[in-house]
C-alpha cells in the first residue's frame, strides 16, 4: 500500500490497505499466501498513484509461525516521469496482548525506471493496533519515515480505522481517517469509506469513496473519487 507521491512530483516540479498486505496467521513455521487484483484507480492515502488510470497488482505473503510476517507487493504506477512500477517489501511481528493485536513492522517502497536524482524510494516504520468491537474491528496506526518520497524530509502518517460485517450477509463496511505530515510538503487529512462484498471465500469486491481536504494545494490527483476493485487470495 503510497503517499503524496504523484502530488509531490507536481508540487515540487519533480507521487498513498494500497500496497502492503499482511500475512495470514498460521501455526506452521512458514505459510505462503498469494493475492492478485485490479482496481479502477490506485489511491494511496487519498491520492491517485496511476494518474486516475486503472491499477493491476499482486503479491505474496509469508506467515512466519504465529507472530511474524514478510512479503512483497507489486503495482503499476504513473507519475508522468517514466516510473511505471512500485514494489513494496515488508516484514514485521504481530504480538497479542489481551484483546489487542499489535503490528510492528517496516515497509520499503521501491520504484522502477525512476528518473536519476528523483529520490523516490523510501521506507517507513509502522506501529499499529487493533481490537474487536462487537462483530467488527477498530484500529489505529502510525507510520514514520526519516526521509520521505522525493527527498522531502521526515514524514508521519496517523490513521484510525474500522470495519464491520453487515449481519450474516456477505457485505461489510469499512473506513479510515488519516493525517499526513511532511517536512517539505503539504500536510493534509484524508478519509475513505467503502462497501465490500465476498463474492466467494477467495474473491472480494470493494466500492470505496476517497477524499482529502487539500484538493486545491495537491491538485486533481487528491480530489474526491470513487474506486471499484476486485481482489483474489489463494
Amino acid at each position: 500500500m503510497r503517499a503524496l507521491k504523484l502530488a509531490l512530483l507536481g508540487a515540487f516540479g519533480a507521487l498513498a490497505l494500497g500496497g502492503a498486505a499482511q500475512a495470514q496467521e498460521d501455526d506452521g513455521p512458514i505459510s505462503l499466501s498469494f493475492n492478485v487484483g485490479a482496481a479502477s484507480d490506485y489511491v494511496f492515502r487519498g491520492i491517485s498513484q496511476t494518474d486516475e488510470d486503472p491499477q493491476v497488482f499482486g503479491g505474496v505473503d509469508a506467515a512466519l509461525g504465529s507472530i511474524g510476517y514478510a512479503g512483497v507487493w507489486l503495482s503499476n504506477v504513473d507519475f508522468g516521469n517514466g516510473t511505471d512500477l512500485e514494489y513494496d517489501l515488508y516484514a514485521g511481528v504481530k504480538p497479542v496482548m489481551g484483546p489487542v493485536t499489535f503490528d510492528l513492522g517496516v515497509i520499503y517502497y521501491g520504484y522502477t525506471d525512476s528518473p536519476s536524482g528523483s529520490h523516490q524510494d523510501y521506507w517507513e516504520g509502522k506501529l499499529a493496533a487493533s481490537t474487536a468491537a462487537g462483530p467488527g474491528t477498530i484500529g489505529a496506526a502510525v507510520f514514520y519515515s526519516p526521509e520521505f518520497f522525493g527527498d522531502t524530509g521526515e514524514a508521519t502518517y496517523v490513521e484510525v480505522n474500522g470495519a464491520m460485517p453487515l449481519g450474516e450477509s456477505k457485505f461489510s463496511v469499512s473506513g479510515a481517517l488519516g493525517r499526513q505530515w511532511i517536512d517539505e510538503g503539504v500536510d493534509y487529512t484524508t478519509w475513505n469509506a467503502g462497501l465490500g462484498f465476498a463474492l466467494t471465500d477467495h474473491i472480494g469486491l470493494d466500492l470505496r469513496y476517497w477524499d482529502t481536504n487539500e484538493g486545491t494545494a495537491l491538485g486533481y490527483l487528491a480530489d474526491e473519487r470513487v474506486v471499484v476493485g476486485v481482489k483474489a487470495t489463494f
